[in-house]
């Protein structure tokens, strides 16, 4: 039972729970906007927000192809919502981050003044500092 207790208080299986915690608001937020913003919108330009009501009936078997339609924009408005509103600003953040990282400064090693990470020579001591 030890085990298990560990195996259930080991961080990654939190952050796992929190992460599925987090995306199933995520989604109701995401549906939320959908509904309110992007289906009136959809509906000013092709007369009908919701496609479930579409269906083609062949020998008494109905095929409800509107179902399939209506989940395909819902798809495509989550995937646009989360790469523009998360990945993209995060991905800039991290660029931005890394930018600041590599013109950091380096100590040279002649004189032990700091000067910057892409110098070719120090400013103080004008000697070449030794590549990082």
């Amino acid at each position: 039972m030890s085990g298990f207790k560990k195996f259930l208080l080991r961080g990654n299986l939190i952050e796992l729970a929190v992460a599925v915690v987090v995306g199933a608001a995520f989604s109701a937020l995401v549906t939320a906007f959908v509904n309110a913003f992007i289906g009136p919108l959809i509906a000013l330009l092709g007369g009908q927000p919701n496609f479930s009501g579409l269906a083609f009936t062949i020998s008494g078997t109905t095929f409800p192809y509107g179902v399939f339609i209506t989940a395909v924009i819902s798809f495509l408005i989550i995937a646009a919502v989360v790469y523009f509103l998360v990945v993209l600003p995060t991905s800039k953040l991290l660029e931005r981050m890394n930018r600041a990282e590599k013109a950091g400064e380096q100590q040279c090693p002649h004189c032990l003044s700091d000067i910057p990470q892409m110098a070719t020579r120090c400013r103080f001591c004008t000697a070449e500092p030794t590549p990082a």
